[in-house]
């Protein structure tokens, strides 16, 4: 495994570090008295995490009136543990005045997990991952989350320093603009990446860093999904361009898998605070995603950090991420896992991301190229629920997908082809920018046709069958080894979604 790839399974386990569980417990009380203007005051806070504890801690913080600024800085120790047994980790965040019952987004003012040690908060500005605004008199709450705790224990000390003075001139929130101008086609093939993280989570690249790298990866929109946090989404239009769609997203972080909700309206806040054996909430929050116009991904199923499988329904989930990052062991997992699921007649649509967090990840490797009727939001969501979409490791990658009938018929990725079982149907797949690879054609029993790619990197493949034969084709286009950021042999390059063929 390279470097690149080590470094993203890391981001992966910090990414779980920001996970959500459902028992919880409030801590006693931190109180503050009255101050004059212009002075500070500080008050910490300790105590002892056993193992076997609620997934949640609450530490109510009595803030008076008169404060313009919440500083909170955390710490706890890392005692050595045996190889196989898990250390101590543990993550932290904050809620508001107005509560902090599971999915109150009034209360709701930020999450950092394990990523940073210390963050504030005024009505002006705050630490990306926080939500800048008002600071309102009352109990706050900030919250820990001992995400994994050493047979030692977990020690902590969370220190908040109050400081004094008038409110601050109001935070005005930018977010993206709804369209990108530039690279508007109407109905057309658009490239974007749908799960991309920067400094509003646990990624290292800026906003404008990220944007930049979107944009030499030749994509057409983004996502942007910060971990468990909106603060991104309120700030987009400072770094948006005419020429790249930026949308907005959270992974939402459980301690049952991480699913990012994507074409989220700015501002809009999915909580995460719950697993998927304890009551139906993952349902709930599905349906507040579909409500507010987004869609529900499944990421990185059967990513190999504590956190990061899937382990909620499929059946609630729009897409299914079969593909996220450099091409390794858990992604052909996933495939073939997706693969079971389209078998058993489960119509879910794949999709492919980066998910990357640093500058040493690629961003666009892969995307998700999907048919749609314009570069506007609904129009890309439409699109991919539908499943007209195919996956790419880069932007050089081309590939068309159709299926014909012997009465002259023929449709395309994501579409049904309506044919009785005995008419033929032919499905041909062109490729180009893909020398070096093996484009294959698959139905519900695997590869029925392959052929070699010519140094060229172009190459048309055909191969006819039956509805009675095939319920579904689909295209995949592999290369035997080396390629980008890779090590794995027979490494995906591009693949489509499912033509279906057959009565409906």
């Amino acid at each position: 495994m390279s470097s690149s790839e080590m470094s993203r399974r890391a981001m992966l386990r910090a990414g779980g570090a920001l996970a959500a569980g459902a028992a919880f417990t409030v801590l006693p009380k931190v109180a503050f008295a009255d101050a004059a203007p212009g002075s500070t005051r500080t008050q910490t806070a300790t105590g002892t995490f056993p193992p076997g504890i609620p997934d949640w801690y609450y530490l109510p913080v009595q803030v008076p009136a008169g404060v313009s600024q919440i500083d909170v800085s955390y710490s706890y120790d890392r005692p050595t543990v045996p190889a196989g047994v898990r250390g101590n980790a543990c993550d932290i965040g904050m809620f508001g005045p107005e509560g902090y019952e599971l999915g109150n987004q009034r209360g709701f003012r930020g999450w950092s997990g394990g990523f940073r040690t210390q963050f504030s908060i005024s009505a002006s500005d705050a630490t990306p991952g926080y939500v800048p605004g008002p600071i309102t008199p009352g109990t706050w709450h900030v919250i820990l989350g001992p995400y994994t705790v050493a047979p030692q224990g977990l020690n902590y000390q969370v220190q908040i320093t109050l400081t004094f003075g008038p409110q601050g001139a109001a935070f005005q929130p930018n977010p993206a603009p709804a369209s990108a101008p530039a690279r508007q086609r109407g109905r057309s093939w658009y490239r974007g990446d749908c799960h991309l993280h920067t400094v509003h989570s646990d990624g290292r690249r800026t906003p404008d860093q990220l944007v930049a790298d979107a944009r030499a990866a030749g994509l057409d929109f983004i996502v942007s999904t910060e971990h468990n946090t909106d603060s991104a989404s309120l700030q987009w239009g400072a770094h948006a361009t005419d020429d790249l769609l930026i949308l907005n997203g959270e992974e939402v972080t459980t301690r049952s898998g991480h699913w990012p909700a994507i074409g989220l309206p700015p501002a809009a806040w999915i909580d995460w605070r719950y697993r998927a054996n304890g009551p139906s909430r993952f349902r709930q929050f599905v349906d507040q995603v579909h409500r507010l116009g987004g869609l529900v991904t499944a990421a990185h199923p059967f990513a190999a950090c504590f956190g990061c499988t899937f382990e909620f329904t499929y059946e609630l989930a729009d897409l299914v991420e079969v593909w996220n990052g450099p091409w390794t062991a858990d992604d052909q997992q996933t495939v073939d896992h997706w693969d079971g699921l389209l078998r058993s007649g489960r119509r879910i649509p794949a999709i492919g991301d980066s998910d990357a967090h640093n500058p040493g990840q690629i961003v666009g490797l892969p995307h998700t190229v999907v048919l749609a009727d314009g570069l506007r939001r609904e129009d890309l969501l439409a699109g991919l629920k539908a499943g007209r979409s195919w996956l790419a490791e880069s932007a050089a990658v081309e590939l068309d997908f159709t299926a014909s009938s012997a009465d002259g018929r023929s449709t395309g990725i994501g579409s049904r082809l309506t044919a009785d079982t005995g008419t033929a149907v032919t499905a041909q797949v062109t490729v180009s920018g893909v020398p070096g690879t093996t484009v294959a054609i698959l139905d519900q029993l695997g590869v029925e046709a392959s052929a070699d790619v010519p140094d060229s990197g172009q190459a048309t493949l055909s191969w006819t069958t039956y509805p009675r034969y095939s319920r579904y084709l689909r295209a995949e286009v592999r290369r035997a080894s080396g390629g980008i950021n890779t090590t794995v042999p027979n490494a995906m390059v591009a693949m489509t979604n499912p033509i279906y063929i057959g009565e409906d």
